[in-house]
């Protein structure tokens, strides 16, 4: 992922010098468990720890890099570098076991930290939702349906729908990290024959993993899909939101907006112009995660024990899909936590069709009094259209309807624009939304 995109804590996780490290401990922790069964002397896993544990600095890595250009085997490169290191007790390194085991049992603990700083993300954008949604809980605002004024709702009810879906969203996490939590050292296609099942157990437990219960040569790669799946639901998520705030800044409605610093400009050629810059850029982050989707579905179906066609696509996917995620996940924190909100505007554009968000009351007041439903759809509809040409008030036009008279009086219409009527259950559905959270 470029620069632009990239926050370090994020970046960290897929630089040489994380992969590398965690691709010692994993051979380290190895040695100490064959040891441990009397596989190698207890004086060359010692020396591992002893003499290969340094940092992996750039001139470690620029070593690797050397040897893999002459091995074309990025594992036999680092086992080379490594042995350098150690000395004659390296010869006990990486016994029985082949290079997947390593890759996958790396690649689990890298996914597991990463799933660690989104789910950390998901939180802070889950605190700035719930503040806002808590502060505007009864702004009244227009709901609309195919972009069409439909009825009432406030904007903390609609904040409060996407800190749900966002809430599911996290729990999507939690459960992506539980499922590609497994650590496979189990030999070259997955049986055993050659290490104990003893010494996968042992460094699972030494790296925070779970042992997969069946290995090939690889991870199923099941895992790796719903991992990547749930990733871009949440990019999902980040765009829906997104989206509603880019409509609501559109100049026709202005209802709310992104905040717009001092020195900021819009525009090189037009100095009055505030771009919905910081969600365009989301929506744009939301689809590249999403591409990462169909690629790691793709994965899934392998040859046989393995083959590497998996490889190449997870060195891009994984890095590009997390850092993504992580710097939209923050980004949209902060564009919640300092949103522009526009009372009055909603309050306008409420009121701008004269009370046809009322228009469901007046036809279920009708049925209730005695009209058929489709005689009562059809006169409400009548003076709705009125007023869509701008021909009078709702109301007005329905108090000197005959035949709506003939069931309604004048007052009773009255009572039928209470706006408290379309809010009443507003503390019922933060109830069910903010109850335990």
């Amino acid at each position: 992922m470029i620069p632009r995109y990239s926050r370090a804590g994020m970046a960290a996780i897929w630089e040489p010098a994380n992969r590398f490290r965690i691709w010692f401990e994993i051979e380290a922790h190895a040695c100490d468990a064959q040891a441990a069964l009397g596989v190698i002397p207890k004086a060359a896993a010692a020396a591992v720890w002893k003499r290969g544990d340094k940092p992996y600095d750039a001139k470690r890595i620029a070593r690797i890099d050397a040897i893999e250009r002459e091995t074309h085997h990025d594992v036999i490169a680092f086992l080379t570098e490594l042995s350098e290191h150690v000395g004659e007790k390296a010869r006990f390194v990486h016994q029985g076991m082949t290079s997947s085991d390593v890759l996958d049992t790396c690649f689990a603990v890298q996914l597991t930290q990463a799933a660690d700083i989104l789910i950390a993300d998901a939180d802070k954008l889950l605190a700035a939702i719930r503040r806002r949604a808590e502060e505007h809980k009864y702004t009244v605002c227009i709901g609309r349906s195919h972009g069409i004024h439909a009825e009432p709702t406030t904007f903390g009810v609609k904040l409060a729908g996407h800190y749900a879906e966002l809430a599911r969203c996290r729990r999507r996490l939690v459960t992506a990290r539980e499922e590609i939590a497994t650590c496979a050292i189990s030999g070259p296609v997955g049986t055993f024959a050659a290490i104990d099942p003893a010494v996968e157990a042992h460094v699972a437990a030494k790296l925070g993993l779970q042992p997969e219960i069946v290995s090939t040569q690889i991870i199923p790669r099941d895992r790796h899909a719903a991992f990547f799946a749930a990733l871009g639901i949440v990019a999902s998520a980040v765009e829906r939101l997104s989206t509603e705030i880019r409509h609501l800044q559109r100049t026709e409605i202005r209802e709310a907006e992104e905040y717009f610093a001092p020195g900021q400009k819009g525009s090189s050629s037009m100095p009055h112009k505030r771009n919905p810059v910081l969600t365009e850029n989301l929506c744009g982050l939301a689809r590249l995660v999403r591409a990462t989707v169909t690629p790691a579905l793709e994965n899934v179906t392998l040859w046989h024990e393995r083959d590497i066609s998996h490889s190449s696509v997870e060195r891009v996917i994984a890095p590009d899909a997390t850092i993504a995620l992580d710097f939209a996940l923050a980004r949209l924190a902060g564009v919640v936590d300092k949103l522009l909100v526009y009372p009055d505007a909603m309050k306008a554009n409420l009121e701008k069709l004269g009370g046809l968000h009322n228009s469901q009351r007046v036809l279920l007041a009708l049925t209730q009094k005695g009209m058929s439903r489709e005689d009562a759809y059809r006169a409400v509809q009548r003076n709705a259209m009125e007023v869509w040409h701008g021909n009078g008030a709702f109301l007005n036009l329905l108090k000197a309807d005959k035949e709506i008279g003939g069931f309604l009086a004048r007052e009773e219409l009255e009572s039928l624009f209470d706006l408290g009527y379309h809010t009443k259950h507003v503390d019922t559905i933060f109830d069910r939304v903010f109850a335990g959270a």
